[in-house]
């Protein structure tokens, strides 16, 4: 005896409605998993600082870092494909204290119209880019904010020294 065409027809109708269901659920799962991967794996990040360094505060500090000097720096915006924004900050350090310098820590930011910090992050340049900066010499800078979004009040930039080793 022939099985009736419309029970096979309705076989076909429920499978494909289950491998549907089944193929919606795991594109779910799967957006969220790299959801929550890419939200994780921006929380975690540990700023460098430069082991004994000379910070602010300190009188060789306020002797040494005018004569460190960052020109005004420059800042390339770029949207990527996950949906934020990426900024490139560069400047160039010219370094007039008469001495070698060792060690140097930058700090970059994106800051709102009240001036306060946007995105920040610490760059160690030296040793790292060069291993010293000799008197009177210059080296470019650049260091690469990332997870700004469209609705962040980006309205300056700036680059500042927080530390420095001499020679």
């Amino acid at each position: 005896m022939a099985t009736p065409e419309r029970q096979i027809q309705d076989r076909d109708d429920s499978r494909r409605t289950i491998i549907i269901t089944v193929a919606v659920i795991a594109g779910l799962a799967i957006a969220i998993l790299f959801y929550f991967l890419m939200r994780a794996s921006g929380g975690g990040v540990v700023q460098p600082t430069l082991a004994g360094a000379i910070r602010p505060g300190s009188p060789e500090f306020a002797q040494y870092q005018p004569n460190i000097h960052l020109d005004v720096p420059d800042a390339y915006e770029s949207k990527r494909a996950l949906g934020d924004i990426v900024m490139n900050l560069q400047t160039t350090v010219r370094n007039f204290t008469g001495r070698t310098i060792t060690g140097l820590e930058i700090k970059g930011m994106v800051v709102d119209h009240q001036g306060k910090p946007v995105n920040q992050k610490t760059v160690v340049v030296i040793p790292g880019t060069r291993p010293e900066l000799e008197p009177n010499k210059t080296m470019p800078v650049q260091l690469m904010l990332e997870g700004m979004t469209d609705s962040d009040d980006r309205a300056n930039i700036k680059m500042e020294v927080t530390g420095f080793r001499l020679k």
